[in-house]
């Protein structure tokens, strides 16, 4: 395979080592995802047996989201001062006895704590996976195994649901964590013997200032997006308009307050200086408004399937495989031809597809079909496959090997902000649309009231990634300037 053949002049690993380093870094990459959709459906069973409320239940989801979005900067910067190696394998061991801890759990406090430690040990893997496929493979090959990367994580998003299912319907939810304790055994072993440990010696002291600040940053931005997606739910607006308002003006002052220490830090936990990269900078902020789309559809779509068409939760979940299938079909080819043609290119095609792909969706009729919504659906997959790998190698390759983890923690907080403003502007829209239903003395909205809102809100996704591609195209030109430069 040509992934693992050595030319002379490779940077990174001969290639049996970097099959080692691949394998090490997918299956870690593989349970991290896992455990951020497979719990989901496993809430209502956890709910009764440990006698725990759904509010209180709902914290095992939100408990490991938060955590792991608190410390995704600090720990892609603290990889360069312990190596990949040693961050990864640390972060991997966290998860893997975290998750027998959840296994173990007796009571959901129990539960929510060791799910806190997972997030933290995912964050850890997850803030520098992309950064150690840049250090292991060269450069000739990083388009192709970022293609596989985001080919992997959409395989198990989609089967992550499927298999939760199927492992609740033949054993107990424990065992939703225990699978993890082989696999993050075996890939502790192989990431402590194949990935490389060179780290970058300072004296400086750690930019703990800044690292307090991301976390509230990212956690109270997280926040204030389940704040929004309850701004719908009737009695509680209230509150959750008030909670919105304030963990939103929280994470905007803390944001302001990490710039500005970033700026007079001697070693600040992110570097601005990556930003100055102009295909880098906007290569990042196409990544943002592409996330805030997708993240808006994957929320939103379920509430048109279930409630608006009345297909059942089972059926909700099929209508989504053929997004991933896309990724599957193009995400690899999109990266090998990124390693040979303009990633900026690329890119832009590949959102030019999934803003149409959304926008298709966004047109479906009021009855739709389930083979309608799937051709639509692949649409948004492939556009989104042939978009995500370019982007992200366009991201790794403008920055030095050495600031690779600090642009690998970036590519995943711009994944992570996209995600969580999708979800917060798809709260507001139905929150708007709520407020209108019950002025008019209906207790909730109806069928085709639910259809109106989720068609807005396709529609302001679909706003986003034109946005989104509107930057990709003015990086085509920053990419030629530099090569005429």
């Amino acid at each position: 395979m040509e992934l693992f053949s050595d030319q002379p002049g490779d940077e990174g690993l001969p290639g049996a080592e970097r099959r080692l380093a691949m394998i090490a870094v997918m299956m870690a990459t593989t349970m991290a995802v896992f455990d951020g959709t497979i719990v989901n459906v496993a809430l209502p069973q956890i709910t009764r047996e440990l006698g725990a409320s759904v509010g209180t239940a709902i914290w095992v989801t939100n408990g490991y989201l938060l955590a792991m979005a608190m410390t995704l900067a600090t720990f892609a910067s603290l990889s360069s001062r312990v190596g990949f190696r040693t961050l990864f394998s640390a972060g991997l061991a966290v998860f893997t006895l975290a998750s027998l801890g959840c296994a173990l759990s007796p009571t959901v406090e129990v539960l929510i704590a060791m799910r806190v430690l997972q997030g933290l040990g995912g964050a850890a893997m997850l803030s520098i996976a992309p950064a150690i496929h840049r250090t292991v493979f060269p450069n000739r090959l990083l388009g192709r195994i970022l293609g596989l990367n985001a080919v992997l994580i959409a395989t198990s998003t989609a089967v992550g649901p499927a298999l939760g299912g199927t492992l609740l319907a033949a054993l107990s939810w424990q065992w939703l964590f225990a699978i993890n304790v082989p696999l993050g055994l075996a890939a502790v072993w192989l990431s402590l013997r194949v990935i490389p440990g060179a780290r970058v010696r300072t004296g400086e002291p750690f930019d703990m200032a800044g690292a307090v600040l991301s976390a509230i940053a990212m956690g109270a931005m997280i926040l204030a997006a389940e704040a929004c997606a309850q701004l719908a739910h009737g009695a509680q607006a209230g509150q959750a308009l008030l909670g919105a308002v304030g963990f939103g003006l929280a994470s905007v002052v803390a944001a302001v307050a990490f710039v500005r220490v970033q700026r007079r830090a001697r070693q600040p936990l992110l570097p601005l200086d990556i930003f100055a990269s102009v295909r880098f900078s906007l290569a990042a902020l196409t990544s943002l408004a592409s996330f805030v789309g997708q993240g808006i559809a994957f929320v939103a779509l379920p509430f048109l399937f279930q409630n608006a068409y009345g297909y059942s939760a089972f059926e909700s979940a099929l209508l989504f495989t053929p997004w991933p299938i896309g990724i599957v079909l193009v995400a690899p080819h999109a990266g090998r031809l990124a390693d040979r043609h303009s990633p900026a290119l690329l890119s832009t095609a590949g959102l030019a597809l999934f803003t149409v792909g959304l926008a298709l969706l966004a047109l479906l009729p009021d009855q739709a079909q389930a083979w309608d919504i799937g051709w639509r659906a692949l649409v948004c997959g492939m556009g989104f496959g042939f978009f995500q790998s370019p982007n992200n190698r366009e991201m790794l390759g403008n920055v030095s090997r050495e600031r690779s983890g600090n642009a690998s923690g970036v590519l995943a907080i711009m994944r992570t902000f996209g995600q969580c403003m999708g979800a917060a502007l798809l709260g507001i829209v139905l929150s708007v649309y709520t407020a209108a239903a019950l002025s008019q003395g209906h207790a909730q909205m109806n069928a085709a009231e639910d259809a109106v809102a989720i068609r807005v809100a396709l529609w302001v996704a679909v706003a986003a990634t034109a946005v989104a591609t509107f930057v990709s195209i003015s990086r085509i030109r920053a990419a030629r300037s530099a090569l005429s430069g």
